[in-house]
């Protein structure tokens, strides 16, 4: 597989703005919105949880960067495993068929499990991820979201901690993808239409 360019992200002259793979996207959120907001959900999060130990289930490869934020924000003890889906591929909008990559290691029958994502668009994968952990008998199951499209939502999923509501446009930056790049950008930029 070739190396991507590193000329597939660039800023340009205005600097709330870069190009991604010949598109514009304008910057929506910073990184310290992000880092405050994600603070916000942790101290919910612990004090939810006082009197338990949660377990975190990341979404990878998405989610990584979210959740190791949100773990930092958690005064409570709680571990992590990771799961891996696929319902975009490359592409801007969901194939509209979930693919299983990874499952989690860990036993969750009778432990309180967060679901921990960095998007809900359509709420299939998500409803997909529900199915699958609800017969492992977790004691609770919960969803932790960084963002939400409510406008593109045709799953009626719980969404008991959400970071933040937006538009129905295409995001990148902060774990969130275009073809597997923009990752590594520490805001979140929202394509400029």
């Amino acid at each position: 597989m070739p190396a991507h360019d590193l000329t597939d992200v660039t800023a340009s002259s205005d600097e709330h703005t870069i190009q991604c793979r010949g598109e514009r996207f304008r910057r929506y959120l910073t990184a310290q919105d992000i880092q405050a907001r994600t603070a916000e959900l942790g101290a919910t999060i612990s004090s939810d949880y006082r009197n338990t130990t949660p377990i975190l289930v990341s979404v990878l490869n998405g989610a990584f960067m979210f959740t190791a934020d949100l773990m930092r924000g958690i005064t409570i003890d709680c571990e992590v495993d990771f799961l891996k889906l696929s319902s975009y591929g490359d592409a801007k909008v969901s194939s509209g068929e979930v693919t299983e990559l990874k499952r989690i290691d860990a036993n969750i029958e009778g432990r309180d499990v967060i679901i921990v994502e960095d998007i809900v668009d359509t709420g299939l994968s998500m409803e997909y991820i529900i199915e699958k952990l609800r017969p492992l008998k977790p004691n609770s199951l919960r969803v932790c979201t960084l963002l939400h499209k409510p406008a593109s939502t045709q799953h009626n999923v719980p969404l008991d901690y959400v970071g933040f509501q937006i538009p129905d446009l295409f995001v990148i930056g902060y774990g969130l993808d275009y073809g597997q790049i923009a990752r590594n950008l520490p805001d979140i930029y929202i394509l400029d239409k």
